[in-house]
């Protein structure tokens, strides 16, 4: 059974929801995303994650092993190919560079608010992995601003 590496940045860092969806999926660790930023694209009120090249910026992900089987049931949770796309990603984990695949929206949805359980479902994936939620609130603030908050 061949494996993949999966990067996770929004709803998919609960631990929960992941063992519902995808059940042979196992973290591997924490990692930093370089040069992106934490964006809610979409409709007022329920906008969804993405992320976004912006120089100088990061974004607190977690890698996770998948199977086929996995990955197909993220490409269907994710909308892919129509909401998001997969591309192979390259990061550092454990002082190494590994490429990932990772899900990015397409498409010029416009910056905006998450809604409540999906923002409660990223928190409780912060608080999974040990993240800061200053920064997913800092970011749900900033899409709700219209991305026009810098910080």
């Amino acid at each position: 059974m061949s494996k993949k590496i999966y990067l996770a940045y929004g709803s998919n860092l609960n631990h929960a929801q992941m063992r519902v969806r995808c059940p042979e999926a196992t973290v591997l660790g924490q990692a930093t995303l370089e040069g992106f930023e934490l964006l809610f694209r979409g409709p007022h009120e329920a906008a969804v994650a993405t992320v976004e090249p912006k120089e100088g910026s990061s974004v607190p992900v977690l890698l996770w092993e998948t199977t086929s089987s996995d990955e197909r049931a993220l490409d269907h949770y994710e909308g892919y190919p129509y909401l998001y796309r997969k591309e192979n990603i390259d990061v550092v984990f454990e002082g190494n560079v590994i490429t990932a695949y990772i899900y990015i929206m397409n498409g010029d949805r416009p910056i905006s608010t998450p809604g409540c359980y999906y923002y409660a479902t990223i928190r409780e994936g912060y608080k999974d992995c040990g993240f800061d939620e200053a920064f997913l609130k800092n970011a749900a603030l900033k899409s709700a601003m219209g991305g026009s908050l810098d910080i």
